[in-house]
């Protein structure tokens, strides 16, 4: 149980460098300025990248947990590669978290 409970643990943060990989491309790099007023806006650009990335990257791992324990522990329980398996669910769950995200903040601009 402890063995699972790290396993889980692991990709979570793993899932949460997802979402800040998400974030950062979404929010593109820190603009470089000594202005007081631009320094407002980085610390404004790092929160949002912390905050967002944190939660996108914690749906992810929700989605991946789930689809684990429900789906995948039974089909890939005596495989081989279900470590890249694994790491292949989770990083096409990021791709359409992070479709998604961006599709209901630009297009429907709902978030």
């Amino acid at each position: 149980m402890v063995k699972r409970i790290l396993n889980y643990l692991g990709w979570t943060l793993f899932a949460i460098l997802l979402g800040f990989l998400h974030m950062r491309i979404v929010l593109g790099p820190v603009s470089k300025s000594e202005t007081s007023e631009f320094t407002f806006l980085n610390s404004i650009h790092d929160f949002v990248l912390l905050y967002v990335g944190v939660i996108i990257g914690c749906i992810i791992a929700l989605l991946f947990i789930l689809l684990d324990i429900f789906y995948l522990k039974k089909r890939v329980q005596n495989n081989n590669n279900s470590f890249l398996i694994r790491l292949v669910i989770i990083i096409a769950l990021a791709i359409i978290v992070g479709a998604l995200h961006y599709i209901l903040e630009t297009i429907a601009n709902v978030i």
